[in-house]
């Protein structure tokens, strides 16, 4: 029969089994700081992100195709023209003239001081007939537009699907304080994502 013997501890038994229930909470504190913290540096970031720099814009229309389609989603930067100039080609964002609630999303064909005009569907600026490869034929109209020189803050801009869209013809050059983005990048869906060209 074997037989055990309790042998006295002079020093209390220690267990490293379970935390100390004081230390836990601590350490509690600590991930959920930790959390909090990363949450709301996120939140700073996107903010100035989005304020500053790229704002996600939902597509409205098909007045851009095939460039840009109904329902795309797309990211247009807001600050490269703060340091950019306004280049012909760009597809620009802006505020419609006629009531600046509403935004548009057309392409640059003529800047300040340029001389454009439409004849029966063709683009002239400063007297040259503009080459327009983003227009499929089957998108051409056969409108015009007097031959207008373009002020120091105005820019011609028009829809790449031509037959239906509502742009400078209609409403006349937009000034430079309603443009406030440059589209960039389709994002979504998927299969259209890329650069805005």
């Amino acid at each position: 029969m074997q037989s055990f013997e309790e042998k006295p501890n002079s020093e209390p038994s220690q267990s490293t089994d379970f935390p100390s229930p004081q230390v836990e909470p601590k350490k509690q504190d600590f991930a959920l700081k930790m959390w909090l913290r990363d949450l709301l540096t996120s939140i700073v970031v996107a903010f100035l992100i989005i304020t500053f720099l790229y704002q996600p814009v939902r597509v409205e229309g098909t007045s851009m195709m095939p460039e840009l389609r109904d329902q795309e989603r797309l990211f247009i930067n807001k600050f490269e023209y703060h340091f950019e100039p306004i280049h012909r080609g760009d597809v620009v964002v802006f505020h419609y003239p006629l009531n600046p609630v509403k935004s548009y999303i057309k392409r640059v064909i003529a800047v300040p001081g340029d001389d454009v005009s439409v004849q029966d569907g063709q683009v002239y600026v400063n007297g040259r007939e503009l080459r327009e490869p983003y227009v499929p034929r089957r998108y051409r109209d056969n409108r015009s537009y007097p031959d207008t020189v373009l002020k120091a803050d105005q820019y011609f801009v028009l829809g790449d699907h031509r037959l239906i869209s509502s742009d400078s013809r209609d409403f006349g050059p937009v000034s430079r304080n309603l443009i406030y983005g440059k589209a960039s990048f389709v994002y979504w869906p998927t299969n259209e994502m890329g650069v805005v060209r």
